[in-house]
């Protein structure tokens, strides 16, 4: 019986364990996709002990911070809402956790959590019901009175050399423009941009969204799609000037219909009205101002994520009790591949097509997404066209098999530009550990079956390439 979690974790075979040791695990991480507070970073949080950390809590304004990956796992042990989201004692809910964690036998939590420990505390025993008031103490210790377990000390002893927040296109980017003033601050940190507020017409709160996209824009009202476009260009260049490298685009399914301008013009005057807008005619607006964020993207050199099929807020009771993003989304089934493969040829037709990274919540996209890739790539940059790393509620180890898998098959692996966290977490940087491991051991088993040549020159290119080398070059970092 191996040990658990010893230091050939997922490691089967002397040539995964050679590849991850000598070539992978010492490498820094480009984090370019994540939801984690700049202005945490900026300030240099300490956190206030291990439950504060891992389950987060209530903000001021009466929205949740924290793991919704974990309040899931609580959710499924029964737990109640009271120790998840609600006000009972931080040392309650941190053991309600531990109990729940141990039936996660097979759950990424579980290894993400214990390599947690290990990585940023160097706890090294099992996390169990046993051991919670021997973790609880040693950690909060360490939390209190260790001057390199504040946020940046975090993020110092994980080799994060970027990152890549997201941020709304009417936020001020104060904090980033306070972090790009720093010397202090080794890592380099940027805004990406996510307008969806402004793409989705047909959700609630639409208009009064623009309105305030006008304002943020220096303009005084946004009357038609000129208007809509304009405003968008603008923040999309503050956000350049502070360094984005990405967009993100979190769209329920990604559309494709054509429509001449001035029908565009009457759907949008329609939804500023407060009147509703049918499905074909969101789409229309969308479509028009995706192709328009499309183009600005390649002048900017600004890469473009496209991330869908979740079906979000599942459970109508839970959300108007807590809000978005508090662990009710789920994966959803959409047939968008021919739209999405539409929106990529129009932009390539007059050579605007940006670096584009497609992700889909639903694993059975990946064989589409990644024969599309293939399609529109250029040679701009080795693997302009990416499939995205497993995402979300396909960020398992058998998720991210899959992934590779397909990507392998249809694809170049060599060239993918690797994981992120995707998280609102600053001990989530264990996930890259996690991802290098499998991806090692995967690439391994290939050269011991005899599926690919024991050549260690190029076997170090194609390891060192997806855990880091790729996604500087991609990102121009």
């Amino acid at each position: 019986m191996k040990e658990f979690m010893d230091k050939n974790f997922i490691l089967e075979t002397e040539t995964a364990q050679h590849l991850y040791h000598d070539y992978a695990s010492s490498l820094p991480l480009v984090d370019y996709h994540c939801h984690i507070s700049p202005r945490e970073i900026y300030e240099d949080r300490r956190f206030g002990n291990l439950a504060e950390v891992w389950l987060g809590g209530k903000n001021p304004d009466g929205t949740y911070f924290g793991d919704h990956y974990k309040w899931r796992v609580m959710r499924s042990n029964g737990v109640s809402e009271d120790y998840i989201t609600g006000d009972k004692p931080d040392y309650e809910r941190f053991l309600k956790f531990v109990d729940a964690l141990q039936m996660a036998i097979g759950n990424p939590m579980y290894h993400w959590c214990n390599l947690e420990l290990r990585q940023f505390f160097g706890y090294e025993k099992p996390l169990t019901p046993e051991t919670a008031e021997e973790v609880w103490n040693y950690c909060n210790e360490k939390l209190a009175n260790d001057p390199d377990m504040t946020v940046r000390g975090l993020i110092k002893k994980a080799k994060v050399a970027f990152i890549g927040t997201t941020d709304d296109p009417i936020d001020s980017l104060e904090w980033h423009e306070k972090i790009a003033q720093d010397n202090s601050l080794e890592v380099k940190v940027c805004p990406s941009f996510r307008p969806d507020k402004a793409i989705n017409i047909d959700k609630e709160g639409f208009a009064d969204y623009m309105n305030e996209l006008a304002k943020s824009a220096d303009m005084g009202s946004l009357k038609d799609l000129s208007d809509v476009c304009e405003a968008l260009t603008r923040r999309l260049e503050f956000f350049a000037s502070l360094g984005c490298r990405a967009s993100d685009h979190g769209l329920d399914y990604i559309p494709y219909r054509e429509a001449s301008e001035a029908e565009v013009n009457e759907i949008y005057a329609k939804a500023m009205k407060g009147e509703t807008v049918s499905k074909e005619e969101a789409e229309k607006y969308q479509t028009a101002v995706l192709m328009h964020l499309g183009r600005e993207y390649h002048r900017l050199g600004i890469a473009m994520q496209l991330h869908y099929s979740c079906y979000r807020n599942a459970n109508e009771r839970m959300y108007r009790r807590l809000g978005p993003d508090t662990g009710f989304d789920m994966v959803a089934q959409t047939t968008c591949g021919v739209s999405i493969a539409q929106f990529l040829s129009a932009l390539d037709m007059n050579g605007e097509c940006p670096k584009t990274i497609l992700y889909s919540l639903n694993g059975i996209d990946n064989d589409v997404l990644a024969t599309m890739m293939g399609c529109f790539q250029s040679d701009e940059v080795p693997g302009k066209i990416q499939l995205g790393s497993a995402w979300w509620f396909m960020d398992t180890k058998s998720g991210m098999e899959a992934q590779m898998q397909s990507l392998a098959n249809l694809g170049l692996l060599g060239n993918f530009v690797g994981m992120l966290t995707d998280s609102r977490s600053f001990l989530s940087y264990a996930r890259h550990d996690y991802f290098r491991r499998i991806m090692c051991n995967m690439v391994g088993n290939w050269v011991e079956n005899g599926e690919y040549p024991a050549n260690d020159e190029a076997l170090k290119k194609i390891v060192e390439g997806i855990s880091y080398k790729n996604a500087v070059r991609y990102f121009g970092i």
